[in-house]
């Protein structure tokens, strides 16, 4: 059964092929308050958590199949908005490095504290959140843009690059009050209530 897509900031999913490290970390986790979700492969994790999803993941570097690292690539491929923390049992300073590189949040080397643990997990927990959001955010936007007419979308790219209206209809031969009409029904459209507005919420993804 796949996980359900809607918002669930407090759930943690533990990926790990070791059965008993599985349940321990349940126990320890849902003591602290937490759901938690059990996964005994990167590669079930994939088929059933939608990218959408938030949440934290602990998930053990070393596994039969796909590897945490390669999991957690797979992970940043498909843009999950999930924060990764990787489990290691073995002290090994380049596959950490190379996880802290590729965004995990922090690498526990088992034996960790269970106040380490909790502490990680809330704050992986509270970064996923905001990229949730974020990615809402971004693609409510994006939804919006799709609603502009081509010409409309050349208006707001020169917009966003900082270019007057004199400068915007020489460079799409147009005059100035047809280039402040475009304009007008961008914003409109995006309800921006400003141009500073119009700007800060589309150059990120224009």
């Amino acid at each position: 059964m796949s996980v359900s897509s809607e918002k669930q900031s407090d759930v943690v999913f533990v990926v790990d092929d070791d059965a008993l490290i599985r349940r321990s970390l349940e126990a320890t986790l849902s003591l602290a308050g937490f759901k938690v979700v059990q996964f005994a492969s990167a590669q079930q994790f994939l088929t059933q958590v939608a990218p959408r999803q938030s949440g934290c993941v602990l998930v053990d570097i070393r596994m039969p199949g796909m590897d945490g690292l390669t999991f957690q690539e797979e992970l940043s491929r498909r843009q999950a908005s999930l924060s990764v923390i990787i489990i290691t049992g073995h002290a090994d300073v380049s596959l950490a490095v190379r996880a802290m590189k590729g965004g995990a949040l922090d690498v526990l080397e088992k034996p960790f504290s269970t106040e380490r643990l909790i502490a990680q997990v809330k704050a992986a927990l509270a970064i996923s959140t905001d990229k949730a959001s974020e990615a809402s955010i971004r693609e409510k936007l994006s939804q919006k843009l799709q609603m502009l007419s081509d010409r409309e979308r050349d208006v707001l790219k020169l917009v966003v690059k900082g270019h007057s209206n004199r400068a915007i209809a020489g460079m799409l031969a147009i005059s100035p009050r047809t280039v402040d009409i475009h304009r007008a029904r961008v914003m409109e459209k995006l309800n921006a209530q400003s141009l500073a507005e119009l700007v800060r919420m589309t150059a990120p993804i224009l």
